[in-house]
């Protein structure tokens, strides 16, 4: 017996063939040069897809759109009104860069729904050793609330600018003892995310999680362990080149000594006879080292290196690379580095920098959502909301295996140098295939399907009767926060089979059973793939 326009499912509903073969040539360039896809019509055909307009709510500015695709999770209708309220994209973007002043009380409701994360390292530990609680349930769930953080939360920028230094001071979530204290790492790093990069880097190189992820715990006076040394002169500051393995030696023993209460309390601890003593030399940093106590030597070489001119181009080129292009000019990486150091290493001053730059200006396209900003974004396009979760079936636990079906679930990049940040990483045939059938699920509501909450296919509808170009149009408003184009009226009409000026009815074939295939086309686009 044939479906019923009620019960089509996705199985049961093919892409038109033009749609699908215009997605395969995405799929064959991968998708940062999905745009290529997107065939320019031919003259004649130009005036058949000539876009029409719906008159919608005032769009911002091509370069407010830019900032926002940057430095948020996804530009939806309410943020847009938001930004108009505050006066545009510049006083946004400035408030941004003070959270404090943003109420985001009503984040305090997800904390609620994985109470493991509330709990101290201990107790963690404990209950672990009991079996009523395992290391890797808690690194998801931290994984999930993240993901939750990143659609709901009013400071958006922070949240970006989070994400950014947990990559950059990788911590995974996944290994061993350092889940007890993964959920208190990422508070910490959220808590400086904006503030001074010397603040931030002697928070993270003495936190536990980092301690015990890089074996700084275990390391003593008679036995450096190098790899946290090392790593903070590769990864976190200076950069390969820049040092040699004398360096790194003396950069583990300067270390040594923090460390915690390891299988006991967990408590963060610095044992100052684990301290190795003697003269150090790190580059051009140097000290006698003669103190039992390290502390202070380590809050000043730890400055030293915030400070190198060399750590300056590294987190004024990664910016770069994150929020401009991925060959950033390097009269952009200079400047912004320049301003890095002027400003006692203040991240802000750098971003206000970035957004001023002509390079950031020329950049809109340039860079592809990575897995995780695909999912975000598209659960916020499209307004679906989380229920509080109830069992595992429930969409706030099941959207992490969405994340892994579109190629990586958060903080899940096993290495110390995080996941990357370049295009070429998520522009494959795989990734691209992941991304348009977590697409077409969650605009056709098939899955999840509990715990969730969707729009109704009909209320993307504004008015009926409209003519189809027209919804489109608003569509385009809606979803990517753009005018249509005639590639993507094309598009549209391939997918379902419509004509630009048809008329669309209640009753019409679109809204019963085709909206799907619609909305996934717009999800589907190097529109809403870039950012």
């Amino acid at each position: 017996m044939s479906a019923t326009p009620e019960q089509v499912t996705p199985d049961q509903v093919a892409p038109a063939t033009s749609r699908r073969t215009l997605l395969g040539q995405a799929a064959a360039v991968g998708v940062g040069g999905a745009v290529a896809a997107l065939a320019v019509p031919a003259p004649a055909e130009a005036a058949r897809y000539r876009p029409a307009r719906y008159r919608g709510k005032r769009m911002l500015t091509r370069r407010g759109r830019l900032v926002l695709s940057r430095f948020s999770y996804g530009i939806t209708p309410a943020l847009a009104a938001q930004v108009r309220k505050q006066g545009g994209w510049q006083k946004w973007f400035d408030k941004q860069l003070t959270p404090d002043r943003i109420n985001d009380s009503q984040m305090r409701r997800y904390d609620a729904w994985w109470p493991e994360l509330s709990r101290g390292p201990e107790d963690l530990w404990v209950r672990s050793r009991n079996g009523g609680l395992r290391g890797s349930q808690v690194m998801l769930s931290y994984e999930r609330w993240v993901l939750t953080r990143r659609m709901y939360t009013r400071r958006q920028l922070l949240e970006v600018m989070t994400e950014f230094w947990e990559n950059h001071f990788n911590v995974p979530a996944i290994g061993n003892d350092h889940f007890v204290h993964r959920k208190a790492y990422g508070d910490a790093i959220r808590a400086r995310a904006l503030g001074s990069f010397e603040d931030l880097l002697g928070t993270v190189i003495t936190h536990p999680a980092m301690l015990l992820y890089l074996d700084n715990a275990v390391s003593t006076a008679k036995a450096p362990n190098e790899n946290l040394g090392r790593e903070l002169l590769e990864l976190h500051t200076v950069g390969r080149g820049n040092y040699g393995e004398d360096d790194v030696k003396s950069s583990a023993r300067i270390l040594t000594g923090w460390t915690c209460d390891i299988r006991g309390t967990w408590a963060p601890r610095y044992v100052a006879e684990n301290h190795w003593r003697g003269p150090v030399r790190v580059m051009g940093f140097s000290d006698p080292n003669a103190a039992a106590d390290g502390r202070e030597l380590t809050r000043r070489y730890l400055g030293y290196l915030a400070h190198h001119p060399a750590t300056a181009q590294r987190i004024a080129r990664r910016l770069a690379v994150k929020f401009v292009r991925d060959n950033p000019p390097q009269a952009l990486v200079d400047r912004l580095a320049t301003v890095y150091l002027d400003n006692d290493t203040r991240i802000a001053p750098v971003l206000r920098a970035l957004i001023a730059s002509p390079e950031f200006a020329d950049s809109t396209g340039a860079k592809v959502k990575d897995p995780g900003e695909d999912l975000v974004s598209t659960y916020r396009a499209l307004r679906v909301r989380l229920l509080a979760p109830k069992s595992g079936s429930d969409a706030a636990n099941q959207m992490l295996w969405q994340a892994d079906n579109m190629g990586a679930m958060p903080f899940e990049w096993p290495a110390p140098d995080g996941q990357p940040i370049d295009n070429e990483t998520w522009s494959n045939p795989s990734r691209l295939l992941g991304s348009m059938e977590t697409h077409y699920a969650l605009s056709g509501t098939w899955w999840p399907r509990e715990g969730v909450r969707y729009r109704k296919h009909r209320a993307w509808v504004p008015t009926y009767p409209i003519r189809f170009d027209r919804l489109v149009d608003h569509l385009s408003q809606e979803l990517l926060h753009r005018r249509s184009t005639a590639e993507l009226l094309e598009a549209c009409c391939a997918a379902v089979d419509v004509r630009p000026r048809e008329r669309i009815t209640r009753q019409h074939a679109l809204v019963r059973y085709q909206m799907p295939r619609l909305l996934t086309t717009f999800l589907d686009s190097p529109y809403f793939l870039t950012r």
